[in-house]
């Protein structure tokens, strides 16, 4: 077998930088394993809520549940964030997780699962959920050896995420078919204690100092800090509107697998996985990237892929067709969305981090229960293809809107960027804010 080239090997170092430090490696291989039995599980919850049901507006409803909570916890769990210890929010996070998780496979397991049993446990998994994104996003700062790694260490923990997305579908649409659902749920509880032992291990940098004023001042003060920025604003606001007409579209894979389709949980598991894989292959492009250096109009292009891909998706009518080109949307959704967190993440000031990863959570996770419901009851009524293509145009929409602002957004962002030396172009005063111009 001959040798990787050497750009090859080159490319790859650059890709993983950021695990050349400890903590993140214990990190983030604790955080993979549990990951990959989050994604079991949420493939599980999907296929028992549509095999108990056969109603794609409950399955709007349970995706509203699990993440309503998060638009109004949020904000605060990033307030909170900043002022006291992220890792031990984290910790206090992933246990609550691991409890909801056995209560389910144990009700699951026993034959005594209802469907309210269901909704009261997705609420409690938003709940959890809004606490411990905003705080394990800030807590990756302080796991970061060196302060130029974090753009690679964000766009791995997306690599990661999506790694798992891909791998525990997978295996998920097997075992339903085989033993059930129950243990799935299981499965997932187990893997918990993964990342405890993990977070255990790792030995995190001091936090700066805590706001001075109360947690709502705190909390008002995030808000003008994003929306006086313009920058900020806008890459929020394009989350937030692909949050809400595009991705809801995983919410109706189950019936796209079910009854347009024709398959079942293994049709599911090679839908949610082939979007997975996109996501992987976004994840790991943005990770190759040695620089932020025209991403902004990376992050246009992908939103428009991203439409691109559901429109096509809607007009599939085989597994493997369809399964093709949910990579193309899953490789546009990733980009847009780790794009957009590397860019505020560079942008923001140390200490309001917790808040604006919090507003983040908000755009990503709490728009999302509106779409979700929406898209249910839209595909109960014009069908899940057709729902499928009007969210890909809004997200074309959102595309040509963002690709339009960026001059401006260009201009506002350029005085961070040479304060910082972010790019060493920029604090020399050769150009503009380059991480909204395309390389050369």
């Amino acid at each position: 077998m001959s040798p990787l080239p050497e750009a090859s090997v080159g490319t790859l170092r650059t890709a993983l930088r950021s695990l050349r430090g400890r903590n993140l490696r214990i990190f983030f291989a604790g955080q993979g394993v549990s990951l990959i039995g989050t994604w079991m599980q949420q493939l599980a919850m999907g296929w028992l809520v549509y095999r108990l049901t056969g109603s794609s507006v409950l399955l709007g409803v349970i995706a509203f549940t699990s993440q309503i909570p998060s638009l109004f916890l949020a904000p605060l769990a990033g307030a909170v964030a900043d002022r006291w210890s992220r890792y031990r929010l984290v910790v206090l996070a992933q246990t609550i997780s691991m409890i909801q998780a056995t209560v389910l496979a144990v009700l699951v397991l026993s034959g005594r699962i209802e469907v309210w049993h269901l909704l009261a446990l997705s609420f409690l998994a938003g709940v959890v959920s809004g606490i411990d994104v905003p705080a394990r996003q800030a807590l990756i700062v302080g796991l970061v050896d060196d302060p130029e790694d974090l753009p690679n260490a964000i766009a791995l923990n997306s690599s990661m995420f999506n790694a798992a997305r891909l791998i525990g579908p997978s295996i998920a649409g097997v075992l339903i078919g085989w033993v059930g659902e129950g243990p799935v749920f299981l499965i997932n509880a187990l893997s918990f204690v993964a990342v405890l032992a993990a977070l255990r291990a790792v030995r995190v940098r001091p936090q700066p100092a805590l706001p001075v004023g109360s947690v709502l001042e705190s909390l008002q003060a995030g808000w003008r800090y994003a929306a006086g920025f313009a920058p900020i604003r806008a890459l929020l606001l394009l989350l937030a509107g692909l949050a809400l007409v595009g991705l809801p579209y995983t919410v109706l894979l189950p019936v796209l697998a079910r009854d347009v389709l024709g398959g079942d949980a293994g049709t599911l598991g090679v839908l949610t996985s082939s979007a997975a894989a996109g996501a992987l292959i976004g994840t790991l492009f943005l990770a190759s990237r040695d620089t932020i250096r025209g991403l902004g109009r990376v992050i246009a292009v992908s939103c428009g892929l991203f439409g691109t891909g559901l429109v096509l998706v809607s007009l599939a009518r085989a597994a493997w067709v369809a399964g093709a080109l949910l990579t193309l949307t899953g490789f546009g959704a990733i980009v847009t969305s780790a794009g957009v967190n590397t860019v505020l993440q560079t942008l923001v000031d140390e200490h309001m981090r917790g808040r604006i990863m919090s507003l983040y959570m908000v755009a990503f996770v709490g728009t999302g229960p509106f779409g979700a419901l929406a898209g249910g009851w839209l595909a109960s009524r014009l069908g899940a293809p057709s729902t499928l293509a009007l969210g890909g145009a809004g997200c074309l929409a959102l595309s040509l809107w963002f690709s339009r602002a960026l001059p401006a957004l260009r201009a506002a962002a350029r005085p961070v960027l040479a304060r910082r030396g972010v790019l060493p172009e920029v604090a020399a005063g050769v150009s503009s804010a380059t991480w909204f111009r395309p390389r050369s």
